[in-house]
């Protein structure tokens, strides 16, 4: 008797797995192919192009921007980047 018990085991720990992994592939869905249509159409009705302005807007190229003026101190930096917005209250500030 002993050795029924161990091979029911022995085929339950084999077969479980097995049957379950073959329920999963079974119920997976198979990918098809992309179906491609044979011949694509454009709407008719497809708009026209603009005709071209007599005085079109200026492009950035043509844009003139002056330069900051240089200096040789620091930006104007006040060092609070790293306080949060309340770093000026004080302890009893509350």
């Amino acid at each position: 008797m002993v050795f029924s018990r161990r091979l029911a085991a022995l085929a339950a720990v084999v077969l479980i797995p097995l049957g379950i992994a073959a329920t999963s592939f079974a119920l997976t869905d198979s990918p098809q192919q992309p179906k491609v249509p044979a011949k694509v159409e454009l709407e008719s009705g497809s708009p026209t192009p603009k005709p071209a302005s007599s005085s079109p807007d200026p492009t950035p190229s043509d844009q003139v921007v002056t330069r900051p003026p240089v200096t040789d101190g620091p930006a104007d930096d006040d060092d609070d980047d790293d306080r949060g917005q309340d770093a000026d209250d004080g302890p009893g500030d509350g």
